[in-house]
């Protein structure tokens, strides 16, 4: 008999059943489609060398004036700006006691210290650094007081616990002096998405008993921020909370601070959703802010920008391009993504585009659309002039008009999907094969888990399992950055292994067809030979190899054979060699699957055009 070239539609199509979609695939995971051919997605290594504390929203790269390489990373716990591979602690101060304003209590036996401090403003998970202090008398030394610790519960407006290192004994019974003072971190913010207010919305033991979180306090939030780099210096916003600034030039040693406490500041804004930095124009531009007229007061839908190349000066007058605009669709501003001629603002309702337009207005804004969604924050991203975004229930593209997005696997996706946790998709861009990604939490997960990827080159879908909860492009570094919940910080598209344990894992990647059969399906059919047609380019192991698996079936609604007791007899699985030829199999059914996948360490493969010998058989 002829060979048949089994030639199949690039892209995963899961919008239809999989004996509808003969000629395509059905599944696949860390895979991608190259010329319309499913090849191994790379594989990915560690870049920080430690972990972070909480769990990374926000990821960004850029360079100093002197060529010095720096990564900023924001988590719910921490802000950290990346030199080298090592995480420094950049995360601002909110506030500092008076010496002596802080007493400590201790108790025999216990590693759990009480700390009274009038009014203290901290939450559950809050970091304080103590310093001045004196020993208590005993294990509790001035060496233990004096570092930072984690508050581990809030016991009333004026006290609350932490651990020590350390069991207290029966002489630490002293206060810890005159001289101790506490200075407090912002507030940290939340990493589950919770709704409603009043106790029981976030996580045990967040605030006091009866007590109620507020939507407009960033620290009973998901927490999420946005960053930009203003020259070789950095500014950062935590969503619903403050707008801080991090002068390169002073080294990694000191802090952010906020922006409105900078020496010469008029009127910077103290709130807001997110911020940027124009880079046409080089306006910083604040979302979701508090309008000049009423400081402190959030307005969710007004957009401020500073003077043209001054970030301190944020005044309204003749003779500053400082200004203010109010969208006036929707009850917030969600997202703000800028693309190389425009600002493309999201709200819960409306999509703008805000443009520079010079004197005596600076920037105008136009609404672009009305009926689209996003699905949160950070679910939108740039690809020169167009910006695809997931919204609720579609996907997205904005190239100066809004258009959905044919998606083959949008049910898939959607009803896998959990919406509770939404707001921590993430999109990212992955230049060097034309790719958009989206990270999001499936329904068995409260946290990124899988994601979704948009071929915008061939218009096509594919997907798989892999945990990040934000991305950034290569640049400055090289390959794509992730930030992973385990902490670390990866370099994508690196090596061809799992990096995140040590020593690495082999990438569990496949791709699977939809059914084949012969004609239309009413006869048998007798496969007794395949010739893989597989390339195993840039594998680094010294036998690559992937297994190929056909399997047979009788009828669209019924299990593959291979699910059956006897799997030898009914299902060739098939060992492909780099220099295999052929494979010898026999195989009856009236469709066959075909299946690649590969666990084995340093291996990277591309598939062709198999060739399979079929011919038409009965039932015996």
């Amino acid at each position: 008999m002829p060979l048949t070239k089994l030639v199949f539609n690039p892209g995963i199509n899961r919008e239809t059943t999989a004996y509808a979609n003969e000629g395509g695939w059905w599944d696949g995971n860390l895979v991608r489609f190259r010329a319309g051919k499913p090849e191994t997605i790379g594989g990915w290594t560690r870049f920080t060398s430690a972990p972070s504390l909480g769990t990374g929203r926000a990821i960004m790269t850029w360079t100093t004036l002197n060529g010095t390489v720096y990564s900023a990373l924001g988590t719910n716990l921490k802000y950290y700006v990346v030199q080298g591979s090592t995480l420094r602690d950049i995360t601002p101060i909110r506030a500092t006691t008076a010496a002596g304003g802080v007493t400590f209590a201790a108790t025999n036996g216990s590693a759990v210290l009480t700390v009274t401090d009038v009014a203290h403003g901290a939450v559950t998970h809050d970091f304080v650094t103590f310093s001045g202090a004196a020993s208590l008398g005993g294990l509790v030394t001035a060496t233990v007081l004096n570092a930072e610790h984690q508050i581990t519960t809030i016991l009333s407006p004026d006290s609350y616990q932490i651990t020590l290192s350390v069991t207290a004994n029966a002489s630490d019974t002293g206060d810890g002096g005159a001289s101790v003072v506490g200075a407090y971190q912002i507030n940290t913010g939340l990493d589950t998405s919770v709704y409603g207010t009043g106790w029981g919305t976030g996580p045990w033991s967040r605030g006091t008993w009866g007590s109620s979180f507020s939507t407009s306090d960033s620290s009973a939030q998901l927490r999420i921020w946005s960053h930009d780099n203003y020259g070789e210096d950095l500014l950062f916003c935590v969503r619903g909370g403050g707008i801080y600034y991090w002068d390169a030039s002073t080294g990694l040693a000191v802090r952010g601070v906020a922006l409105s406490s900078l020496a010469g500041s008029n009127k910077a804004p103290t709130v807001a959703t997110s911020i940027l930095v124009s880079e046409r124009d080089r306006h910083v531009i604040a979302f979701g802010c508090d309008p000049e007229a009423t400081p402190g007061v959030q307005d969710p839908l007004t957009i401020r920008f500073s003077d043209q190349e001054n970030l301190l000066e944020w005044e309204t007058t003749s003779t500053t391009t400082a200004g203010e605009l109010r969208i006036g669709t929707g009850s917030g501003i969600v997202s703000a993504v800028q693309t190389k001629q425009q600002i493309i603002v999201f709200t819960d309702a409306s999509l703008h585009a805000m443009q520079y337009v010079g004197d005596p207005f600076t920037f105008g804004v136009q609404e672009v659309s009305t009926s689209v969604s996003i699905m949160g924050p950070n679910a939108a991203v740039a690809v020169g002039d167009a910006v695809y975004w997931m919204g609720r229930s579609e996907f997205y593209v904005y190239d100066g008009a809004v258009a959905q997005i044919p998606c083959d696997v949008k049910e898939y996706v959607f009803n896998g999907l959990n919406d509770s946790q939404g707001l921590k998709v993430y999109a990212g861009h992955v230049s060097a094969f034309s790719e958009i990604w989206w990270l999001y939490p499936s329904t068995e997960s409260q946290e990124n888990d899988r994601y979704v990827i948009y071929n915008y080159e061939q218009r096509i879908w594919y997907y798989g399992a892999m945990p990040r909860t934000a991305w950034v492009d290569r640049g400055i570094r090289g390959n794509p950055m992730a930030v992973s919940p385990d902490g670390y910080i990866y370099y994508q598209e690196s090596g061809l292994n799992d990096g995140s344990s040590v020593p690495s894992l082999p990438l569990n990647a496949y791709v699977e067809s939809s059914a084949v059969d012969m004609g239309e399906g009413d006869a048998f059919m007798f496969a007794t030979r395949i010739i893989p047609d597989m390339t195993f380019r840039n594998s680094t192991s010294a036998n690559p190899a992937v297994t190929l698996i056909i399997k047979a079936r009788n009828f669209p609604g019924g299990a593959y054979f291979g699910q059956e007791d006897d799997p030898v007899t009914k299902t060739a699985t098939l060992p492909v060699e780099q220099f295999t030829t052929q494979l010898y199999t026999r195989l009856r059914g009236r469709s066959l699957s075909l299946r690649i996948e590969s666990n084995l360490l340093d291996v990277a493969w591309r598939l062709g055009d198999p060739r399979i010998d079929v011919r038409s058989d009965g039932r015996k």
